[in-house]
């Protein structure tokens, strides 16, 4: 469940104790949230303030007995046009480095770029160099960083999930794996919000395709998997319609407000969500992490229920998933049924 910045005016460590409350037992931690609480403290090094930022949240999990899964989004990173912005990325991500030493955290997630075409390479070897590099880079710390790749629906070259398993493969490094995420998955290949219909043309042969292709992904490549849906649309999002935003796709601009929890069909939630999470638990047979990822826009209303309310949603859909995905709960951290709020 994504707790992020666009909580308008609700604290971090509120945010923190109603994902204690409500069973949450993990975190996907934002850098805009780690930001926040950096900008709060005293001294003019940012990156001195951002260090004991990290060190404050580390503390705060652990006494809420809450783990930091990772710290992200690393983005607009990979196939960068601009080779001199690429080299400051990597200067960026050194300084992740000492962040994720001080979270107490082996992962960083990279998300498909989705910026302008032009500033994007269309050269796939050079996007797959530029992800070898960060994980040969994490290689070499102590102890070594992980990198979960995501492709985003609304990513500008990498869009689908094939897309990032074979980037998985092409990268080939043991540090390097997979986030599957089931709303970015569905919002491809059958949402289209842009649509009449809400849908793709031919989405659910796009849908019986995919639930093929997910069974021949190397299991232990997945680092962890996010489970959300979407609510359709009344009306299409084109120029006019209250989510439109000149600057965004339509797809990022539902994705930002439109995100609902699994089960949430009341709501409006209509994708393949059930189908494309058993071809994950049931039939690729995952164990590990599962988070709740969800963006929305009533995230940013200042109404002080807001953080109870999604943190009660979530608590509901994560306990109708595990109902119908028959999974089992352990204690153990490395094992299924450790349900994360993306704080």
């Amino acid at each position: 469940m994504s707790l992020g910045r666009c909580y308008a005016g609700h604290s971090f460590v509120h945010k923190l104790d109603m994902a204690r409350m409500y069973g949450y037992k993990g975190i996907e931690l934002f850098y805009e949230d780690l930001q926040d609480i950096a900008e709060q403290l005293p001294g003019e090094d940012t990156r001195l303030r951002e260090l004991e930022a990290a060190s404050i949240i580390r503390r705060l999990c652990q006494e809420r007995g809450i783990a930091i899964l990772c710290l992200q989004p690393f983005a607009h990173y990979e196939g960068l046009v601009d080779r001199q912005e690429h080299l400051k990325k990597l200067e960026k991500l050194e300084f992740w480095f000492q962040l994720a030493r001080a979270l107490r955290t082996d992962m960083v997630q990279i998300p498909s770029s989705f910026g302008p075409a032009e500033e994007i390479s269309e050269d796939m070897s050079l996007a797959v160099a530029d992800l070898q590099k960060v994980a040969d880079m994490g290689l070499q710390q102590n102890p070594p960083i992980r990198f979960v790749y995501e492709a985003l629906c609304f990513g500008t070259r990498y869009n689908t999930w094939e897309h990032s398993w074979q980037m998985v493969q092409a990268v080939d490094r043991p540090n390097f794996g997979l986030c599957l995420d089931t709303f970015n998955i569905a919002g491809r290949i059958y949402a289209d919000p842009a649509s009449p219909t809400g849908r793709t043309p031919n989405c659910d042969q796009a849908v019986r395709d995919c639930l093929a292709g997910l069974l021949a992904i190397d299991l232990k490549k997945v680092f962890y998997v996010q489970v959300v849906d979407a609510e359709r649309l009344d009306a299409p999002l084109v120029e006019g319609h209250e989510f439109y935003n000149p600057e965004q796709t339509a797809r990022m601009s539902w994705s930002r407000n439109c995100r609902l929890f699994y089960g949430e069909k009341d709501r409006g939630a209509y994708l393949p969500v059930v189908e494309i999470s058993r071809a994950i638990f049931q039939g690729l047979g995952f164990e590990g992490w599962v988070s709740l990822e969800l963006f929305n826009r009533r995230m940013s209303d200042t109404d002080p229920v807001v953080p109870q309310e999604l943190a009660s949603r979530g608590a509901a859909s994560w306990a109708k998933l595990v109902r119908d995905m028959k999974l089992r709960i352990e204690e153990t951290p490395s094992e299924l049924g450790r349900m994360t709020a993306s704080l």
